[in-house]
């Protein structure tokens, strides 16, 4: 992977493709027309409604530069492609079980901008999905946590 390539799943980019036609389709035209009602209204010195439009509008026009960087660089990842002999690797869904407390969780390891951990997304950058990187099922991973070590065996890694 080059430097400059952000991993991504299917669907984390399919994610960013509707944000961005929303931007531009919804969100920009949105702003444009308040901004449009906010100068309306005369003296722009003292207006907050137009200055609160402005904001929002750089905003939206930096998100819009971001995810035009984002997309133009993304490497996507199938899971469902991946031939990677039962290991942990980028877009695999991990049921682990942290040893000393018995919790049993499943994530699935994305990349920076998909990471929902209520959702059961990690980022690969975590440090729960950098320990579990090229683990296999019975593989315990230690994992250094605020609270110290932690050790998480691997019960099942699928690739869905």
């Amino acid at each position: 992977m080059a430097v400059n390539q952000i991993p991504v799943t299917v669907r984390g980019a399919e994610l960013m493709k509707e944000e961005l036609q929303r931007l531009r389709g919804v969100d920009r035209p949105n702003i444009i027309q308040a901004i449009a009602e906010a100068r309306a209204q005369g003296d722009l010195s003292e207006n907050a409604e137009y200055e609160s439009a402005k904001e929002r509008q750089s905003f939206i026009e930096g998100r819009i530069a971001e995810l035009e960087a984002k997309l133009s660089n993304l490497q996507i990842i199938d899971p469902r492609t991946l031939n990677a002999d039962g290991r942990v690797v980028f877009g695999a869904t991990v049921k682990i079980e942290e040893l000393e407390s018995g919790d049993v969780k499943t994530y699935q390891i994305v990349g920076d901008d998909e990471a929902d951990i209520k959702g059961g997304k990690i980022s690969v950058s975590s440090p729960i999905a950098r320990g579990l990187i090229g683990k296999s099922e019975g593989d315990v991973a230690e994992v250094s946590a605020p609270g110290g070590v932690k050790e998480y065996e691997v019960l099942e890694v699928k690739y869905i």
